[in-house]
């Protein structure tokens, strides 16, 4: 799905290679690859006699030759043809393209072999198919590979670019060389890549791509000097945040500019442009990147029909990106917002392009609430997975709309899931949140409320019912580091609740995956809590950001305003009667949750549902007798 170098790593007959063509030699390219071909296959099979009888072919041979040529050179051609690799325009050749000649070769020497001793009445030596396959093989390659050879290393030195900089790129994983080779081909790039760093020392002195590895990211500084290098480049998700953090204050006193360049998988397809950002606090709260069981998810979701509701939100669109990894048959996005939809719809539509295993994406607009509209969802596209990532997130608000946040994450995740039950998914996965652990919000009762439904509802039903519970995640809508941002470039000042609070950190991408992969761990019936690692104090998030602006601490004020109500100072993954059980994935844990009867949780659910637009208090007091652990009012202190 991901292409990582639209030079060199562009499909065969991929749509935008051949946009760059004029009509008339698109009409007539196949003739002339072929006609190439013929050429090759004639002038090789007459070399490889000439070789193999030091240039004085005995007459008899080269009657054999001239014989054998009309059989030989049209079977190579069908083999190739068939093999398909007359398509494909030779700017864009790669390593990959150059072993696909292996196939055709070796299935037309075969074939050659097999006519030769079994039909011709003549014999061939045996070693002339062998050369001559050898010398097609390398004519081929050169043939195939000479745009490139032109365009990236004798252009640049006929006609130099302009002034560059210069930087080195961290790390020796194949991604990093593609890029460091597609960024130096690049005739218009701005930049150069000197060299590598990479962490294995014994590597030091190796090429890779043409680009020498240099040393270790311990050596930049010195070795910035030696080569003039002006930059540092990390790729996005391959160090982890304490790495970024060590190496940034280094080669920050060295003069260095540190910069970042996406991961492959975040680049749009088909483009050649490489986006360079500054670092930013997700790059350095980032931990070591998510190991996941990609069959485990590919088995349930591969050729699937898979519904995510809330597709247009945070959590919501980074599912559907991760889905879309694993080419469900269907992707429907359901969400109550028309602009969110289509935004999401245009995005995955984009990502796929060009891609030969198209996901259909269906593009919904439906409210939860909307009984008639979630039913004809359902019955229209049959949904085998759902995940419900529709909620009301926001604590505050929801304090002060206590109702909607019970319409939308008690009743609008129950109608969801009695749906889910009523056309036989095979599993729900409900995106849960700390904040349901001994809450004290009206929006964390109304999750775990939503938790104990579908637990519930799960021990009577076939589907499977799993929930997944995780605490913040970075630059979330409404999250504090857009927040922050925001504040730092007003000038300030950034304001936290209280300089004790702590919060759980995970960026959107870590926490979808995970998302995934607890869901297709679970068999119904689990709380999945995420690793979410430890906690991490609010100032010293702040403190941080105020520093990749660029900005000494002092230059922007920190002013403590008080909690807000139904905020905590700390969060919490587990219930205090839960207990945390090992799963087969390091960061997944299941919690052992209470036991839920069924008739007991709807009940409690249908008294809410009557309060719907009952004053807030009154709310609240109802949410009390349900769920003993809610603390009104009161302030959690860590002990």
């Amino acid at each position: 799905m991901n292409q990582t170098n639209a030079d060199s790593t562009l499909p065969t007959g991929n749509p935008i290679s051949d946009r760059r063509l004029p009509e008339w030699l698109l009409a007539i390219r196949i003739p002339l690859i072929a006609v190439a071909h013929l050429l090759i296959f004639s002038v090789t099979w007459i070399l490889a006699f000439v070789i193999r009888f030091d240039a004085a072919v005995p007459p008899n041979m080269l009657r054999i030759c001239w014989m054998s040529l009309p059989i030989v050179v049209p079977i190579q051609l069908l083999a190739f043809y068939f093999c398909k690799t007359y398509h494909g325009w030779w700017r864009y050749v790669t390593f990959r393209d150059l072993v696909s000649f292996v196939k055709p070769l070796v299935i037309s020497y075969l074939i050659i072999n097999a006519i030769a001793y079994l039909v011709l009445p003549f014999n061939i030596p045996r070693s002339i198919p062998i050369i001559q396959v050898l010398l097609a093989g390398l004519m081929l390659a050169v043939l195939r590979s000479s745009w490139r050879i032109a365009k990236e290393g004798v252009l640049p030195l006929v006609k130099p670019a302009k002034a560059k900089i210069r930087a080195f790129i961290v790390s020796n994983h194949h991604e990093t060389l593609v890029l460091a080779n597609q960024i130096n081909s690049q005739q218009r790039s701005t930049t150069r890549i000197v060299g590598i760093l990479c962490f294995e020392k014994h590597l030091i002195g190796a090429m890779r791509a043409g680009i020498p590895i240099l040393g270790t990211p311990d050596d930049a500084p010195r070795l910035a000097a030696k080569h003039d290098v002006q930059q540092v480049w990390f790729i996005a998700g391959s160090l982890s945040g304490a790495q970024i953090i060590e190496m940034k204050k280094r080669f920050d006193e060295a003069g260095l500019i540190s910069k970042v360049i996406p991961a492959a998988t975040d680049r749009n397809p088909g483009s050649s442009f490489i986006p360079v950002r500054e670092i930013d606090i997700n790059d350095l709260l980032r931990r070591e990147p998510v190991d996941l069981d990609s069959d485990q998810i590919a088995a349930e979701i591969a050729g699937s029909r898979v519904m995510v509701t809330g597709a247009g939100g945070s959590i919501g669109s980074e599912l559907c990106r991760q889905l879309l990894r694993f080419n469900p048959s269907h992707l429907i996005l359901v969400d109550h917002r028309e602009n969110s939809v289509f935004m999401i719809h245009n995005e995955l539509n984009h990502l796929q392009a060009g891609d030969l295993s198209i996901t259909e994406l269906i593009p919904a607009v439906g409210d939860i609430l909307d009984a008639p509209r979630m039913t004809q969802l359902f019955e229209e596209f049959q949904p085998q997975y759902v995940y419900h990532a529709a909620a009301h997130k926001h604590v505050g608000l929801m304090e002060s709309n206590a109702g909607e946040a019970i319409k939308n994450n008690v009743l609008g995740t129950k109608q969801v899931a009695d749906l889910a039950n009523e056309f036989g998914v095979i599993k729900f996965v409900l995106v849960s949140t700390d904040k349901a652990v001994n809450p004290t919000s009206v929006m964390g009762c109304t999750k775990q409320l939503a938790e104990r439904y579908v637990l519930s509802l799960g021990s009577q039903s076939k589907t499977q019912y799993v929930v997944v519970r995780f605490g913040n995640v970075l630059g979330s809508a409404g999250s504090v580091v857009p927040l922050f941002k925001e504040q730092i470039a007003r000038g300030g000042p950034i304001t936290i609740t209280d300089p004790r609070m702590t919060r759980f950190f995970m960026t959107i991408p870590e926490a979808t995956q995970l998302i995934l992969q607890a869901g297709s761990m679970g068999e119904g019936g689990e709380i999945f809590v995420l690793d979410m690692g430890d906690q991490i104090r609010v100032v010293e998030l702040a403190e941080k950001m105020i520093e990749l602006a660029g900005l000494p601490r002092s230059a922007i004020e920190i002013k403590f305003v008080g909690a807000r109500p139904g905020e905590k100072l700390f969060e919490e993954l587990y219930l205090d009667e839960e207990q945390a059980i090992k799963t087969t994935h390091h960061k997944i844990f299941a919690a052992r949750h209470r036991a839920l009867n069924f008739e007991d949780v709807l009940q409690s659910i249908d008294q809410l549902a009557r309060l719907a637009t009952a004053p807030n208090d009154i709310i609240r007091d109802q949410l009390k007798q349900f769920i003993p652990e809610y603390h009104l009012d009161e302030e959690k202190v860590k002990s």
